[in-house]
């Protein structure tokens, strides 16, 4: 069994296509294709159902998936330690964040951090958090910035700062002028809410939920931007995080209270992963950037 059989098995299985997967891996399909069949040779079993379109992992192959990303993670972690004690700095780390913080706080983190640690390269990955906690196993990620909290043993997670949360109401509403406002209050309106997927999403319906309120979802978008537009347009109603919150014209921002008003964020890694000095670095420079100072949310304490 040779590692970069392992390797082509997890692209393959990760990316659907022995196309898509030969691409990445920077190799020809033939020999990525022959690759993959001594290695179901060698186990004794077929791990991909090969269909017209796409590659399927079998029973099999689904048993055999998280061992074989296992070991190239363990690898992975072996070689990087191995430098780590040799003296040298590997000088690369992969941030995954969720949309809902990257367009707010990115260029805050990597700006400040790019002047002054010039030799460690910060690579960003933005999707929503189910992929991102995918490739935070698989190894392809060293940790990730999401609205918490993240279930599984096997993860370390670091609360960076509570952030508040508004509803947006068209300037014309009947509550617009209210100072605060509750879930409850919003009950029957028509709601504009980001695609399925996305974390902020989720956690909206479930504080609605616990409020008793019935949101009626009548627009979903992946931007903030289009939802803030269609509530100027008086299409209905959202809510937004602190650092989402600008000027819109015909747009009304209110602090939302009592259950579901804020959101905490952080920083999520493998709890076993080795940590490099470049990914301390860039979390010793992410926990001091997201001290005091952001608009609208309360830093963590110390724990």
């Amino acid at each position: 069994m040779e590692i970069h059989q392992l390797r082509y098995f997890c692209a393959v299985a990760r990316h659907g296509t022995f196309t898509r997967a030969s691409a990445i891996e920077h190799v020809a399909q033939p020999s990525l294709s022959q690759q993959i069949l001594k290695l179901e040779a060698e186990l004794g079993a077929r791990l991909f159902d090969r269909l017209p379109r796409n590659a399927r992992l079998t029973a099999f192959g689904h048993v055999f998936l998280p061992k074989a990303e296992r070991i190239l993670l363990e690898l992975s972690d072996a070689r990087t330690e191995m430098l780590e004690m040799a003296g040298e700095e590997k000088g690369d780390v992969v941030l995954g964040i969720i949309p809902t913080i990257a367009a707010y706080l990115l260029p805050r983190l990597l700006t400040g951090f790019s002047r002054q640690h010039t030799s460690v390269s910060v690579s960003v990955v933005e999707d929503v958090t189910a992929v991102l906690l995918d490739r935070l196993h698989e190894g392809s990620i060293d940790m990730v910035m999401l609205a918490l909290p993240a279930a599984g043993d096997e993860l370390d997670c670091t609360e960076l700062f509570e952030e508040r949360l508004f509803a947006v109401l068209p300037e014309k509403h009947p509550r617009a002028r209210q100072k605060t406002i509750k879930f409850a209050n919003l009950n029957q309106e028509k709601f504009l809410l980001l695609k399925e997927g996305h974390c902020f999403r989720d956690s909206m319906i479930k504080a609605c939920r616990k409020s008793r309120a019935k949101p009626n979802v009548v627009f979903e978008s992946g931007q903030f931007a289009t939802i803030l537009a269609m509530v100027s347009a008086g299409m209905g109603v959202s809510a937004v995080p602190a650092m989402a919150v600008q000027p819109v014209a015909g747009c009304r921002y209110i602090a939302i209270a009592g259950k579901g008003g804020t959101r905490k964020i952080g920083i999520v890694k493998l709890r076993h992963h080795f940590e490099t000095r470049a990914q301390r670095i860039f979390m010793n420079h992410v926990l001091e950037a997201c001290s005091p100072g952001l608009a609208g949310v309360t830093p963590s304490k110390p724990k």
